[in-house]
C-alpha cells in the first residue's frame, strides 16, 4: 500500500493485522449492513433492527482529505462517545506514534485516502482491542467510524480451521513483516509461542500446536497445524 505512514503507526498496524481481519469478518456476521442511524448522546447505533452500544472512532473528510479522531472532535470532546477513544491518543503519545497522539491526520499524500482512512480506523481498533468497526456515510463527502462497545458482539476466538486464512489475509494488508502479523496474532490470543529463525510454533488449547515456517524473504512459506 503507498502511503506517507510513520514506521511506527505500521509496526503497530502489523500487531493488530490479522486478528483485526479475524474480527472484522466475525464483526459482519452479527451486524450486517443496511439503512443506520446513530445517536451520539446516549452512543446508540442501530442498523437492520439491531441496537448496539458504540463509541465514534473517527471520522474522514473526503474534501479535505483529512481524518479527525473522535475524541478530538470539539463539539464532543469529554463526553461518553468518545471517552474510550482518548486511549488512542495515550497509546500514541507512550509509544511515539504520530497518527494516534495527534488530533487529525492529513490524508492528501496518500494514493488513495480513503484506504488511508480505513487503515487509521483499523489500527484504532486494534489499540483498543475493539469487536471491530463500523464505517457508515454521514453526508456528502463524509464517512464516520464508529467502535461497537457492547457484549452483543463478540470476540473472535481462535479456530484452528480458519486461522491459516487469517494470517496469509493479515500478513498481506500492509506487507512489511508477516512475522509481526503472526506473533501478533498468537499474542492477541494469549497463546504461548516459540521462536526459531524461520517459524513460530504457536501451542494452542487443548494441546494442538501450529507452526507458521517463514521463507528466506520473511514470508508465510507454510501453516500447519498438529
Amino acid at each position: 500500500m503507498t502511503s506517507t505512514f510513520t514506521d511506527a503507526f505500521l509496526r503497530t498496524a502489523e500487531h493488530h493485522a490479522a486478528w483485526g481481519a479475524e474480527q472484522l469478518e466475525a464483526l459482519q456476521q452479527v451486524l450486517p449492513g443496511g439503512p443506520w442511524t446513530v445517536d451520539l448522546n446516549q452512543c446508540r447505533y442501530e442498523s437492520s433492527g439491531r441496537v448496539v452500544r458504540v463509541g465514534l472512532l473517527g471520522s474522514y473528510d473526503q474534501a479535505g482529505r483529512s481524518w479527525l479522531w473522535g475524541w478530538a472532535n470539539p463539539g464532543l470532546r469529554g463526553s461518553a462517545v468518545v471517552a474510550a477513544g482518548a486511549r488512542i491518543a495515550e497509546f500514541g503519545r507512550l509509544h511515539d506514534v504520530p497518527e494516534l497522539r495527534e488530533e487529525g491526520v492529513d490524508l492528501s499524500g496518500f494514493a488513495d485516502p480513503h484506504r488511508a482512512a480505513e487503515s487509521l480506523a483499523f489500527v484504532g481498533m486494534g489499540v483498543l482491542g475493539a469487536a471491530g468497526y463500523i464505517g457508515q456515510p454521514a453526508g456528502p463527502g463524509t464517512r464516520v467510524y464508529f467502535t461497537p462497545d457492547d457484549p452483543q458482539i463478540p470476540h473472535a476466538p481462535l479456530n484452528p480451521l480458519t486461522m491459516p486464512r487469517h494470517l496469509v489475509t493479515g500478513a498481506g494488508l500492509f506487507g512489511r513483516s508477516p512475522h509481526a502479523v503472526v506473533t501478533g496474532y498468537f499474542a492477541h490470543h494469549r497463546v504461548p509461542t516459540t521462536t526459531a529463525a524461520d517459524r513460530i510454533t504457536a501451542h494452542l488449547p487443548g494441546g494442538s500446536t501450529a507452526e507458521v515456517a517463514f521463507d528466506a524473504l520473511g514470508r508465510i512459506a507454510a501453516i500447519n497445524v498438529a
